[in-house]
């Protein structure tokens, strides 16, 4: 093949070369990857070069193309003539493809065939084996109906002396030992009736899904004579074993009724024997009609009940209840306690003792509640395990016996009693209560009657531990009734209008009780109240514990929020009494005006001022105010005093000085008119001056009344005001009397 010749430019390149960049060569390569070449050129080459130079190579190889076709145009158009014997060489290789097709097919329909017939083949074995079973199930169920028939047969051949002694023991897996040397009759027959009893359990295997067959329908009547006879001499023998205390005798018949799967029976005879007897002696059914009974009936007190009750249940039905939970026994599926003791003891109280169920007397309730409990407490004791124990309380009666305690009505009755009380309390006046020869911390019976009454919620004698919340609720919303009633009252004598009388008519000395016996409530809740809560609810968790505590010490903020208030109104009273004194300074005018009088000693009203004060600290009821209430008293009545002391004095003294200013400029208009002069008074004291002069001889006084109820006047911002408003200015600047 010819090269191709290719045109060059003056320096002898092809016209048409690519760029240095580009190498046609690198698509030939084996592992020529579109991807790797692209990103490898990407970086220098921007992609529209690239496209546009492939696009020219593109261009170039199909030139090419045509170029060796049309040179070599007759090998082309030779290629298909060397193809002529492949259509023999098809037509050789067609037939014995055709034959190992019909090969192929034959042994397939043959292994479909084999299949076929190896599939009806199972069925037909499957079937068989199936007939077979059922024959041998209806054959074993003949031969165990046949078996039972015979141990039936037997049972009236067993001695039916049963007061032997037993000499025989029960192992734990249920056999018996030294049954050769001994074994009482007795033990015979239960032990011959928990073999019937295994008999019968594998008959009603047998029998579970065959019930239809016309074979087990013919055997019906048989199955249930012996059903019957089984269940009848197995009562007998429990009952007799029951009646002798034969532990070994209970124990097979026990493990005859698990066979059969017939615990209740064996649960209602124990409790028809044994439990029976023994409650209807302690709690007389009044059903019987017998006079003992009904004198008995009217006393619903159940707690000497209970006592007599596990008495004989240690006594009479312990053995059977460690029997039936003894390890490896198997008689776990036995309940005796819910089943057998705790449902009679429900029917004997709802028949003999109905009353005891009844809220209405809450305090019989809640003995009889507790002492219920108790009860169960000890009938739970003698659950082995933690599981047996969940087990005795999902019991149906366990369910029933608890639905009987109506809490829930009790606590309404308790509810009502208990706010009902604090209600009364707080319609009357305050008055001190008498403590009859005791110390009594509280002395109003609205704070008695509060205090008894949270203590009462958290008594022995009141409070169900199930029910804990709602008492906490009622213990908050009797301090929120008792802080309500307390801040009506006092916005009410704030307002000297509103609902609360009591406060309204109050002397202001009896607020000194109010005082007394919130500061002691708050102490209370703070101090032994929350403690007994808190042990009482130790078993709750920690932090149901802390919001306990929380919610009661806020309703303790609550109240001590109301003890400044009542400062304020003793405060205020005080001050509105002392009052009344001091607006006797306003005829200090009219004393010294257009006279020539001058001061020499205090005025009456200074004496009068602190007196309803002295008063109030002097009295017997600010005993009960603790020394540091006393001096904030103190302090806040003096200051509100002295303030309103200056506020009288500075008026007195600036419309004095305004009327004077007046009359002055009326009195030298006068003197222009008439051409007289005004030198010669102009060394008068004026009326403003006499009245300072008064004004300051009585702050002074003032002043020492305050030193002898211990307190520094200097130290008062409204008595310095005043001094500096009355003082002479050569003694203004110090505070001296």
């Amino acid at each position: 093949m010819a090269a191709v010749a290719t045109a060059t430019d003056l320096f002898g390149e092809p016209i048409e070369a690519h760029p240095t960049w580009f190498t046609p060569a690198a698509f030939l390569s084996s592992d020529f990857s579109p991807s790797t070449y692209i990103s490898s050129l990407r970086s220098f080459v921007p992609l529209e070069t690239l496209a546009s130079e492939l696009r020219s190579h593109l261009t170039s190889l199909n030139s090419d193309l045509i170029d060796l076709v049309n040179r070599d145009y007759a090998d082309f158009v030779g290629l298909g003539t060397r193809l002529a014997g492949a259509g023999d060489a098809a037509t050789r290789i067609r037939a014995p493809l055709a034959e190992l097709r019909g090969k192929v097919a034959a042994l397939r329909g043959a292994a479909v065939t084999q299949l076929v017939e190896l599939r009806a083949g199972m069925e037909r074995r499957a079937a068989a084996a199936a007939a077979r079973e059922l024959l041998e199930r209806m054959l074993d169920t003949f031969h165990v109906v046949s078996k039972v028939e015979k141990l039936i047969k037997e049972l009236p051949t067993a001695p039916s002396d049963l007061s032997g002694a037993e000499i025989g023991s029960v192992a734990t897996d249920g056999t018996l030992q030294n049954l050769e040397s001994g074994t009482s009759s007795r033990i015979t027959q239960s032990i011959l009736l928990e073999r019937i009893a295994s008999e019968m359990n594998r008959l009603k295997f047998y029998i579970g899904d065959e019930k239809n067959l016309p074979f087990i329908e013919n055997m019906e009547k048989r199955i249930q004579a012996a059903t019957s006879l089984l269940d009848n001499s197995l009562e007998q023998c429990f009952v007799q074993g029951l009646e002798h205390r034969d532990n070994n005798a209970i124990y097979n018949c026990l493990r005859a009724y698990a066979a059969v799967d017939n615990t209740s029976a064996a649960e209602a005879l124990f409790r028809k024997t044994v439990v029976s007897p023994l409650i209807q002696e302690v709690v007389p059914n009044s059903s019987n009609n017998q006079p003992e009974a009904v004198a008995t009936a009217s006393n619903d007190e159940l707690e000497g009940d209970y006592q007599k009750i596990m008495q004989c249940i240690e006594n009479d039905c312990k053995f059977i209840l460690e029997l039936s939970s003894s390890a490896n026994s198997g008689l776990h599926v036995f309940d005796f306690l819910a089943n057998s003791i705790l449902k009679e003891v429900l029917f004997v109280i709802q028949k003999g003792k109905s009353g005891a169920f009844s809220a209405g007397k809450p305090a019989e309730f809640l003995k009889n509640y507790k002492s219920s409990l108790a009860f169960l407490a000890f009938l739970e004791g003698y659950c082995p395990s933690k599981s047996a124990v969940a087990r005795f309380r999902s019991e149906t009666v366990y369910a029933e016996f608890m639905r009987q305690w109506n809490v829930d009505v009790y606590f309404s009755l308790r509810f009502q009693e208990i706010a009902g009380g604090l209600d009364s309390s707080l319609t009357g006046p305050i008055k001190p209560v008498e403590s009859e020869g005791k110390t009594q911390k509280l002395l109003l019976k609205q704070s008695i009657k509060l205090l008894d009454s949270l203590k009462t919620c958290w008594s022995d004698d009141v409070l169900v531990f199930s029910h804990s919340d709602k008492f906490l609720r009622l213990s908050l919303q009797l301090l929120s009734r008792y802080t309500t009633w307390l801040s009506t009252g006092l916005a009410a004598r704030r307002a000297h209008s509103g609902d609360a009388d009591w406060a309204i008519s109050a002397l202001v000395e009896d607020f000194v009780y109010v005082f007394h016996d919130v500061s002691v409530l708050i102490s209370e809740l703070s101090e032994d109240f929350i403690v007994h809560v808190s042990q009482l609810l130790s078993s709750c968790s920690d932090e149901v514990t802390q919001l306990v505590r929380e919610s009661i010490a806020q309703a303790g903020k609550s109240l001590q929020q109301l003890l400044p208030i009542m400062l304020d109104i003793m405060i205020d009273s005080i001050v509105e009494k002392s009052e009344k004194d001091l607006k006797q300074l306003k005829g200090i005018s009219a004393k010294y005006r257009m006279t020539n009088q001058l001061p020499v000693r205090h005025s009456p009203y200074v004496s009068g001022s602190l007196r309803p004060l002295k008063v109030f600290l002097e009295g017997d009821r600010s005993a009960y105010l603790t020394k540091d209430a006393t001096q904030r008293l103190l302090l806040g009545s003096v200051e509100k005093i002295t303030n309103r002391y200056y506020e009288l004095a500075s008026d007195l003294v600036h419309v004095t000085k305004k009327t004077e200013s007046s009359l002055q400029r009326l009195r030298q208009g006068a003197q222009r008119r008439v051409g007289a002069s005004s030198d010669a008074s102009d060394n008068n004291i004026s009326d403003t001056e006499k009245i300072c002069m008064q004004l300051f001889l009585d702050i002074q006084e003032y002043g020492r009344n305050l030193a002898s109820i211990g307190i520094n006047a200097a130290d008062i911002s409204s008595y310095r005001s005043l001094w500096q408003c009355v003082a002479p200015e050569e003694k203004q600047s110090v505070i001296a009397f």
